[in-house]
């Protein structure tokens, strides 16, 4: 899945067009690469992503299409100490 799709779908980011414009100012990383809104994302990946002063680190769990509000933070593993 793409990685602007699974920042929606997860409900990490509110909106797509959000994601993309938050990849294309490179505050989201991809197992250590700054990545593109088209970067495939596969379970085990690390994904952080830059609000401001605060960084989200997660791990993904699971990559699913479509999945509902109270199903999405099952999506993603918050990573302590990033």
């Amino acid at each position: 899945m793409r990685l602007d799709k699974y920042l929606k779908v997860s409900r990490l980011i509110k909106r797509r067009t959000v994601a993309n414009e938050a990849c294309d100012n490179e505050r989201v990383t991809v197992n250590g690469r700054v990545a593109r809104a088209s970067c495939e994302v596969r379970e085990g990946d690390v994904i952080a992503i830059r609000f401001g002063q605060r960084t989200l680190t997660v791990e993904v769990v699971s990559v699913t299409e479509t999945v509902g509000k109270a199903e999405a933070a099952a999506m993603y593993r918050e990573v302590a100490g990033a």
